[in-house]
C-alpha cells in the first residue's frame, strides 16, 4: 500500500486554510504541503509554517528549475505554488500528504498526477463564503470583490473534482477529510 497525494481546492474564503491548519494541529502524521507565494504575509502568519514567502525573483528561480509541482497567479495579482521535492519525499516515505491549493494548481497537478484525489471544499451557502470573507478582514473592498467574482468562477468547478465536502465546521471538514484519506489510502 503506498501514500497518496490528495488535493484540496475550493473557493477564495471557504475556509481551505483553516481547515489545513486544523489537519497539520490534529494529524501530524499527514503531510501537509507549505506553498510558496510572492504576497506579503497576513497578520500572525509565519514564514514556513503557513507560507514560504518568496520575492517574485526566487519564485521564477524555481519555476525554471522545474523545482515546482504547480503554480498560478491567483486573483490576477499573486502567485502561488507547490515545492516539488517536499510533497515527493513524503510520498516516498508512506505518508499521505495533502496540497491546500486553489484551482489553477488543482486542474496543472491534474495534468501531472492524475493519481490523487482531488477534494472539493463547498460553503454550506454563498452567503456564509461571503460572511467568512468580509469577516476575516484582511482585505479592502476592492480585494473583496475580486476574490468574490473568482468565487463564483471556483464554485462552478466543482464537477471537476473526485469528492466534494461541506465546510460546516472546522472540526467536522477536518474529520471528513481524514476519514476519506484513510479510506483511500487502505485501498490499492
Amino acid at each position: 500500500m503506498s501514500a497518496k497525494l490528495f488535493v484540496l481546492a475550493g473557493p477564495t474564503a471557504v475556509g481551505k486554510g483553516t481547515v489545513a491548519a486544523a489537519m497539520r494541529d490534529e494529524h501530524p502524521e499527514i503531510y501537509l504541503s507549505v506553498s510558496a507565494t510572492t504576497r506579503s504575509p497576513r497578520p500572525g502568519e509565519v514564514d514556513g509554517v503557513h507560507y514560504h514567502f518568496v520575492s517574485t525573483e526566487e519564485f521564477d528561480r524555481l519555476v525554471a528549475e522545474g523545482q515546482m509541482l504547480e503554480w498560478a497567479v491567483v486573483h490576477g495579482v499573486n502567485r502561488y505554488g507547490t515545492p516539488r521535492g517536499p510533497v515527493q519525499e513524503a510520498l516516498d516515505a508512506g505518508r499521505p500528504a495533502l496540497l491546500e491549493i486553489d484551482l489553477q494548481g488543482a486542474r496543472q497537478v491534474r495534468e501531472s498526477m492524475p493519481e490523487a484525489v482531488f477534494v472539493f471544499l463547498k460553503p454550506p451557502s454563498w452567503d456564509e463564503l461571503v460572511r467568512r470573507l468580509v469577516g476575516r478582514g484582511t482585505e479592502g473592498e476592492e480585494e473583496r470583490e475580486r476574490r468574490l467574482a473568482t468565487a463564483r468562477e471556483e464554485l462552478a468547478a466543482e464537477a471537476e473534482f473526485d469528492v466534494t465536502i461541506v465546510n460546516r465546521e472546522v472540526h467536522a471538514a477536518v474529520e471528513d477529510l481524514v476519514t476519506l484519506m484513510v479510506d483511500s489510502s487502505s485501498r490499492p
